[in-house]
C-alpha cells in the first residue's frame, strides 16, 4: 500500500484535478502568509483572512478526498 506522500505524487503526475486544487492551496497559502506578516490587520483585512483560510482549508480536504478515492481503487479523472 501507498503512502499518503506516493499517492499525492502519483496524483501530481497523473490529475488535472489534483494539480489544480495544489496550486490553489499554494497560492491562498501565500496569500496568508503575506497577510499574517502584517502586524496589525483592519477589520476588512481579517475577514480576506478568515476567507483565505476557509478556502485553504477547502482544498486542503478536497485534496485528502481524492487521496481517499485513490486509495479505494477510484482514481479521480
Amino acid at each position: 500500500m501507498q503512502t499518503e506522500q506516493g499517492i499525492a505524487e502519483q496524483l501530481r503526475r497523473s490529475s488535472h484535478e489534483f494539480r489544480t486544487i495544489e496550486e490553489s492551496h499554494h497560492r491562498l497559502d501565500g496569500e496568508l502568509t503575506d497577510l499574517q506578516k502584517r502586524h496589525v490587520l483592519t477589520p476588512q483585512e481579517e475577514l480576506v483572512k478568515k476567507q483565505l483560510q476557509k478556502e485553504k482549508l477547502a482544498m486542503k480536504d478536497k485534496m485528502a478526498e481524492l487521496i481517499r478515492l485513490y486509495q479505494a481503487g477510484r482514481q479521480p479523472a
